[in-house]
Formats: C-alpha cells, sequence, structure tokens
C-alpha cells in the first residue's frame, strides 16, 4: 500500500499523526468551511472532514491503493460555533467569549480507501474549561499571530499564553487530531499503528489519553 495521505496543512495534525509511526504524505485542500444554516457542529465536522477528504481521493494523482485521512474541528460555546478567525479583532473577541468558561470541542477524522471508496467517519467531543485571563493576555497572545489559524482562536498547547484550565475528554482532539477516533478509524481497513497510544499520547501531551482503560 502507498503511503497514508493526510489532507491537511496544519503542522499540529502533521505531528500528531506522526505519532503513529507510520508512512505517510501531505496533501493540503482548500474547501469552503462555512456551516450551513442550522447545522449541528457534529454534522459539520463530519461533513468537512469527508468533504477534505473527497477532494484528495478525486485527484487524478492520487493513489489507488491507499488511505486517505482527513479532519475537522470546530469550538462551541453558548450555541455559537467558532472556527477560525479572519482577523486580529475577530480572534480578540472570541478569546472573551471563551474567558472564564467551559465550551466544547468537536472534532470529526474522515478515513477513506482510495480504491474502493468506502469511508468512514468518527467523532470526539471534549468539554474544556477556560482560565480568566486578563485583557492584557488577550492583546499579548493575538499579536503573536498564533490565534489565527486555529479554531476559536486558540491552541491549547501554548506555552506562554495556557488559555484553558482543564478539560474532559480527548486533548489531542483540542489540538485538531483526536488519535483514538483516528485508530478507530484506520481499523475498518485493517491499519493497526506499532503503538500502544495510552503511552503516546501521554508522552506527547503530558496528559492521560482519553482511550487509557479507567483505573479499578
Amino acid at each position: 500500500m502507498s503511503p497514508i495521505i493526510l489532507a491537511s496543512a496544519s503542522p499540529r495534525r502533521r505531528e500528531l499523526f506522526s505519532l503513529l509511526n507510520l508512512p505517510f504524505v501531505v496533501h493540503s485542500v482548500d474547501v469552503d468551511e462555512t456551516p450551513r444554516r442550522g447545522e449541528a457542529p457534529e454534522v459539520l465536522v463530519a461533513r468537512l472532514s469527508a468533504t477534505k477528504a473527497a477532494a484528495v481521493v478525486q485527484q487524478e494523482t492520487t493513489p489507488r491503493d491507499t488511505l486517505v485521512v482527513a479532519a475537522d474541528t470546530v469550538v462551541v460555546v453558548r450555541g455559537a460555533i467558532l472556527g477560525k478567525p479572519q482577523t486580529a479583532g475577530e480572534a480578540v473577541e472570541m478569546l472573551r467569549q471563551l474567558r472564564g468558561r467551559r465550551h466544547r470541542v468537536h472534532s470529526g477524522v474522515a478515513v477513506v480507501e482510495t480504491s474502493t471508496r468506502r469511508a468512514v467517519i468518527h467523532l470526539k467531543t471534549t468539554s474544556v474549561w477556560m482560565r480568566p485571563y486578563s485583557e492584557d493576555e488577550i492583546e499579548r497572545y493575538v499579536a503573536s499571530g498564533d490565534p489565527l489559524d486555529k479554531a476559536g482562536a486558540y491552541a491549547i498547547q501554548h506555552a506562554a499564553f495556557q488559555p484553558v484550565s482543564h478539560i474532559e475528554g480527548c486533548y489531542a482532539g483540542v489540538v485538531g487530531l483526536p488519535l483514538s477516533a483516528l485508530m478507530e478509524g484506520l481499523a475498518h481497513f485493517g491499519v493497526v499503528p506499532p503503538i500502544r497510544l495510552s503511552a503516546v499520547c501521554r508522552a506527547w501531551s503530558g496528559h492521560a489519553c482519553c482511550a487509557a482503560p479507567a483505573p479499578a
């Protein structure tokens, strides 16, 4: 089988995928990520991840003997879907909306087999509590440029800003690629990465893996 294709330009997703110790190549695609009217966040991330994967599968240069993986992530606070901010001003407003509150991060992962066009989609939802960061902290973080390519205008792993108080769910999903959902998707096609996910995830993130067994 040819290397798996990761349909994403995100360096964070590339880093997370590399933890699986599987051969892969990156192929970025551009799709319209605008939510449809009344579209639920879970439906949105499923649709967009599937659309990104399909865009790669349909290209003539894509090998016919591989898998394509694509993902999408959105932040939801008080029923409002927050995608990626288009401007610094939008980033500031998003961070103000999230400050000191709980929100949910929804991620969808699509895996498509190019030879048969069979597809599976797995979803992960994580609850995230933000700390009460100050206006000065928002200004400094936005000035760094980091929020502009991230759903909800923040990176949970940002060492200087550290916007998150705690989470319930998948840390990697908040970063942008829930590894447990990805592993489930790959397993549908007989692909089992040569790793122990709970150990790899903890070593990378410093947090307990959502796929780890609960303590007895």
